[in-house]
Protein backbone atom coordinates (compact mmCIF):
# COMPACT_ATOMS: atom_id res chain seq x y z
CA UNK A 1 0.00 0.00 0.00
CA UNK A 2 1.14 3.28 -0.57
CA UNK A 3 2.00 5.44 2.40
CA UNK A 4 -0.38 8.42 1.53
CA UNK A 5 -3.56 6.05 1.16
CA UNK A 6 -4.99 5.04 4.66
CA UNK A 7 -7.00 2.02 3.53
CA UNK A 8 -8.45 0.68 -0.37
CA UNK A 9 -12.46 0.64 0.44
CA UNK A 10 -12.58 -1.74 -2.87
CA UNK A 11 -9.92 -3.90 -4.91
CA UNK A 12 -9.97 -3.66 -8.25
CA UNK A 13 -11.27 -6.75 -9.15
CA UNK A 14 -14.07 -5.86 -7.30
CA UNK A 15 -14.48 -2.51 -9.18
CA UNK A 16 -13.75 -4.41 -12.33
CA UNK A 17 -16.70 -6.94 -11.47
CA UNK A 18 -18.62 -3.92 -10.33
CA UNK A 19 -18.59 -2.07 -13.94
CA UNK A 20 -19.48 -5.14 -16.17
CA UNK A 21 -22.56 -5.59 -13.62
CA UNK A 22 -23.43 -2.00 -14.20
CA UNK A 23 -22.80 -2.62 -18.22
CA UNK A 24 -24.39 -5.86 -18.29
CA UNK A 25 -27.53 -4.03 -16.73
CA UNK A 26 -27.18 -1.07 -19.24
CA UNK A 27 -27.06 -3.60 -22.19
CA UNK A 28 -30.05 -5.64 -20.92
CA UNK A 29 -32.21 -2.39 -19.97
CA UNK A 30 -31.28 -0.43 -23.51
CA UNK A 31 -30.84 -3.63 -25.96
CA UNK A 32 -33.46 -3.37 -28.88
CA UNK A 33 -33.38 0.39 -28.32
CA UNK A 34 -33.71 2.67 -31.75
CA UNK A 35 -31.73 4.48 -32.28
CA UNK A 36 -29.24 3.74 -30.00
CA UNK A 37 -28.65 5.45 -26.48
CA UNK A 38 -25.87 8.36 -26.10
CA UNK A 39 -23.84 8.24 -23.40
CA UNK A 40 -22.62 11.14 -21.99
CA UNK A 41 -19.29 11.48 -19.49
CA UNK A 42 -19.52 14.61 -17.24
CA UNK A 43 -15.96 15.89 -17.99
CA UNK A 44 -13.34 15.18 -16.71
CA UNK A 45 -13.53 13.18 -13.66
CA UNK A 46 -16.02 10.24 -15.32
CA UNK A 47 -13.14 9.61 -18.19
CA UNK A 48 -11.78 6.72 -17.12
CA UNK A 49 -14.71 5.34 -15.45
CA UNK A 50 -17.06 5.64 -18.62
CA UNK A 51 -13.77 4.38 -20.66
CA UNK A 52 -13.88 0.89 -18.47
CA UNK A 53 -18.11 1.14 -18.64
CA UNK A 54 -18.57 1.52 -22.57
CA UNK A 55 -16.00 -0.99 -23.17
CA UNK A 56 -18.32 -3.72 -22.04
CA UNK A 57 -21.74 -2.29 -22.95
CA UNK A 58 -22.95 -4.73 -25.29
CA UNK A 59 -24.58 -1.68 -27.54
CA UNK A 60 -24.03 0.51 -30.66
CA UNK A 61 -23.93 3.51 -28.58
CA UNK A 62 -22.66 7.28 -29.06
CA UNK A 63 -20.70 8.63 -26.84
CA UNK A 64 -20.33 12.34 -25.78
CA UNK A 65 -19.12 14.52 -23.36
CA UNK A 66 -19.90 18.13 -21.23
CA UNK A 67 -17.85 20.09 -18.84
CA UNK A 68 -19.93 21.33 -16.03
CA UNK A 69 -18.38 23.74 -13.36
CA UNK A 70 -19.39 23.71 -10.05
CA UNK A 71 -16.11 24.37 -8.23
CA UNK A 72 -14.94 27.40 -8.19
CA UNK A 73 -11.89 26.79 -5.99
CA UNK A 74 -11.38 23.71 -3.82
CA UNK A 75 -13.15 20.67 -3.48
CA UNK A 76 -16.65 22.56 -2.38
CA UNK A 77 -19.60 23.34 -4.84
CA UNK A 78 -20.71 27.08 -5.32
CA UNK A 79 -23.84 25.27 -5.33
CA UNK A 80 -24.48 27.07 -9.17
CA UNK A 81 -23.00 24.84 -11.96
CA UNK A 82 -22.98 26.08 -15.16
CA UNK A 83 -22.17 23.99 -18.28
CA UNK A 84 -18.79 25.14 -20.38
CA UNK A 85 -18.52 22.76 -22.97
CA UNK A 86 -21.69 21.66 -24.81
CA UNK A 87 -22.20 17.96 -26.15
CA UNK A 88 -21.96 17.60 -30.09
CA UNK A 89 -24.15 14.66 -30.54
CA UNK A 90 -27.73 15.16 -30.88
CA UNK A 91 -29.79 13.83 -28.13
CA UNK A 92 -33.42 15.10 -29.31
CA UNK A 93 -35.52 12.17 -29.17
CA UNK A 94 -32.81 9.83 -27.64
CA UNK A 95 -31.93 7.79 -24.46
CA UNK A 96 -29.01 9.19 -22.50
CA UNK A 97 -27.27 7.55 -19.82
CA UNK A 98 -25.22 10.17 -17.85
CA UNK A 99 -21.81 9.16 -16.39
CA UNK A 100 -20.48 10.50 -13.57
CA UNK A 101 -17.51 10.09 -11.26
CA UNK A 102 -19.35 11.30 -8.28
CA UNK A 103 -22.89 11.99 -7.15
CA UNK A 104 -22.42 14.17 -4.24
CA UNK A 105 -24.93 17.64 -3.55
CA UNK A 106 -26.67 16.84 -6.61
CA UNK A 107 -26.42 20.32 -8.12
CA UNK A 108 -24.28 19.39 -10.93
CA UNK A 109 -26.65 16.19 -12.19
CA UNK A 110 -29.58 18.45 -11.41
CA UNK A 111 -28.21 20.94 -13.88
CA UNK A 112 -27.31 18.19 -16.64
CA UNK A 113 -30.30 16.46 -16.77
CA UNK A 114 -32.28 19.46 -16.89
CA UNK A 115 -29.84 20.76 -19.88
CA UNK A 116 -30.44 17.45 -21.82
CA UNK A 117 -34.20 17.42 -21.23
CA UNK A 118 -34.11 21.16 -22.52
CA UNK A 119 -32.35 19.76 -25.92
CA UNK A 120 -34.89 17.06 -26.31
CA UNK A 121 -33.28 13.42 -24.38
CA UNK A 122 -36.59 11.23 -24.20
CA UNK A 123 -34.96 9.78 -21.04
CA UNK A 124 -32.46 10.19 -18.91
CA UNK A 125 -30.81 7.73 -16.97
CA UNK A 126 -27.47 7.69 -14.47
CA UNK A 127 -24.57 5.89 -14.29
CA UNK A 128 -22.22 6.98 -11.09
CA UNK A 129 -19.03 5.35 -9.72
CA UNK A 130 -19.86 6.75 -6.39
CA UNK A 131 -22.85 7.49 -4.78
CA UNK A 132 -22.81 10.05 -1.75
CA UNK A 133 -26.79 10.35 -0.63
CA UNK A 134 -25.90 11.79 2.49
CA UNK A 135 -24.52 14.54 1.33
CA UNK A 136 -27.39 15.23 -1.26
CA UNK A 137 -28.83 19.11 -1.52
CA UNK A 138 -30.81 18.82 -4.23
CA UNK A 139 -33.13 16.15 -5.66
CA UNK A 140 -33.03 15.53 -9.13
CA UNK A 141 -35.33 13.88 -11.02
CA UNK A 142 -34.21 11.40 -14.18
CA UNK A 143 -36.14 12.06 -17.61
CA UNK A 144 -39.05 9.78 -19.13
CA UNK A 145 -38.29 6.26 -18.27
CA UNK A 146 -34.73 6.99 -17.04
CA UNK A 147 -32.82 4.53 -14.53
CA UNK A 148 -30.28 5.54 -11.62
CA UNK A 149 -27.16 3.29 -11.97
CA UNK A 150 -24.84 2.88 -8.98
CA UNK A 151 -21.34 1.44 -8.65
CA UNK A 152 -20.45 1.68 -4.71
CA UNK A 153 -22.37 4.17 -2.04
CA UNK A 154 -19.92 6.21 0.26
Amino acid sequence: MHSHIERILWSEDQISRRVFELAAEISDDFGGHSPAPVVVGVATGAFLFLADLVRKIDLSIAVDFVRVESYSSGTVSNGAPTISFDLKVDVNSRHVIVVEDIVDTGHTLSKVIEHLKSKGASSVSVCTFLDKPARRKVHFQLVGEGKYYRGFEV
